[in-house]
């Protein structure tokens, strides 16, 4: 994630102007950063669309769709996109999902769709002006492509304070890593990077600063992963790993695969991304005058500090949890979850045989912080989310306090029940098999997801009596 710690700094400036982004009001549909933290407001969807989910009520005859769309022709409606599909909410009948552009009668039409309908939902990225909109998000994992390029900044635009902002040829590797990413699409292989002997040695230092500390300060499944990574991905001293070794690593392991990001997400899309067990990462490095600093996210961070800790089943399934609890969350519970994710995906610290240890990517990439947050200076609280999600942080210096989990396991029970108090009038659940999201709204569904389980179930009984 676009986190910083002291050695992870920036200052979020429109880099066009030099302003800072804290006073400045960018355009509606660039992310903003809010003030107080790392929780970075989504924009608004310029083409300003409203899709619309709804089964109708008659019979399934033949027709039935054609009929349906008439609706939005007497009030002239026109369509972006039309899906349909087997619906989860009765047997025999079909769901149907409509993108609609900004043009018509649209409030009558949809009055007159609820009336014909069983089922009817409304989602946009425009949800505040609109009553019973939910907030937008991604229902299959095609969906990252829409707001894989709303970032809030790109490429070559640097601060004047940035180590490579007088550096022509930093400057124009840092718009080729941005391109690349930014014309990247899901199921596409992910972009193969050359990268140069200076690229290359700016890595090879902060590989051997951060590998010394691990044994001593990581935790033990950081530990345990690492020579897993050196094995099978290249993670060595001379060679930066290739993000579509790392991303075949982690789907065999447990699923979460990476993608290439040209610049700064808002909290809400980053969080919805984890949902699908997607991790958003860079593929640009810090500029090598100053190799143990960085003024944002880097391949260092990403790979050093991230990537592990995916690769741990349990690990995986907390960060997962994260990314569910956000899908159709208001705003403030999406900075709340974006907090708890500062302080325990970030800078995370755990309780292991009796000593403290440090799991989040924020220390694991920071040589100083690492040694920093286990040095006994900083205030240590325990995991707790309705706490945590509230707690202010500095994100230019290192952290006056931490939090500890007592296991990954706990960390995600936690954030399961923290989960439920979200105010939202449906469920989600991750469909592994199709990569899309279940929306849980109606018995039908919960009935058909018991009798699955139940033959879950039956096959791990099976298998237990064969031991």
């Amino acid at each position: 994630m676009y986190t910083l710690s002291k050695e992870i700094q920036a200052n979020y400036k429109n880099t066009t102007g030099n302003k800072d982004l804290r006073s400045e009001s960018p355009p509606d549909d660039v992310p903003t950063l809010m003030s107080g933290g790392n929780y970075i407001k989504e924009g608004r969807d310029s083409a300003k669309s409203t899709c619309l989910v709804f089964s109708p009520r008659s019979e399934n005859e033949a027709g039935m769709l054609a009929r349906t769309l008439k609706t939005f022709s007497e009030h002239h409606v026109d369509l972006i996109h039309i899906e349909s599909r087997s619906s989860a909410r009765g047997h025999e009948k079909y769901e149907f999902m409509v993108e609609c552009a900004p043009s018509g009668d649209l409030a009558a039409c949809i009055d007159k769709l609820r009336r014909q309908c069983d089922y009817f939902n409304i989602i946009s990225r425009n949800y505040r002006d609109n009553k019973d909109t939910v907030p937008w998000f991604p229902r299959r994992i095609r969906d990252l492509d829409r707001f894989a390029n709303q970032i809030l900044s790109y490429g070559a635009e640097l601060d004047s304070d940035h180590p490579g902002f007088t550096d022509p040829v930093y400057r124009a590797r840092r718009k080729y890593f941005a391109d690349i990413a930014y014309h990247h699409r899901h199921g596409q292989p992910l972009p193969h990077v050359d990268y140069t002997e200076e690229e290359t040695a700016t890595w090879g230092a902060v590989f051997r600063q951060l590998t010394d500390l691990y044994p001593t300060h990581a935790c033990k499944e950081h530990n345990h992963v690492f020579p897993l990574l050196v094995e099978n991905c290249g993670y060595r001293e001379d060679n930066i790993p290739q993000l579509e070794d790392i991303s075949n690593f982690l789907k065999d392991c447990t699923g979460f695969t990476l993608r290439p990001v040209a610049g700064l997400l808002s909290s809400r899309d980053f969080l919805a991304g984890l949902a699908f067990r997607v991790f958003h990462s860079t593929q640009y490095i810090r500029h090598s005058s100053r190799p143990l600093y960085t003024p944002e996210p880097d391949v260092c961070h990403e790979l050093l500090g991230h990537v592990p800790l995916f690769a741990d089943p349990a690990f995986a399934q907390f960060s997962q949890e994260i990314g569910l609890a956000s899908l159709g969350a208001p705003d403030d519970y999406i900075e709340k979850l974006a907090t708890c994710f500062w302080f325990t995906v970030e800078f995370g610290l755990c309780n292991q045989d009796g000593h403290l240890k440090a799991y989040g990517a924020g220390l694991l990439s920071s040589y100083g912080e690492l040694q920093y947050a286990l040095g006994g200076k900083p205030e240590l609280r325990a995991f707790d989310p309705a706490k945590t999600a509230l707690q202010k942080y500095p994100i230019t210096e290192y952290q006056p306090i931490y939090y500890i989990a007592e296991s990954f396991e706990d960390a995600k029970e936690k954030m399961i029940k923290y989960a439920q108090t979200i105010p939202r009038s449906f469920g989600v659940r991750y469909n592994a098999y199709t990569q899309s999201i279940d929306i849980l709204d109606s018995k039908t569904q919960i009935e058909d997801l018991v009798r699955n389980v139940n033959g879950e179930v039956q096959i791990l009984l099976d298998a237990l009596t064969k031991l």
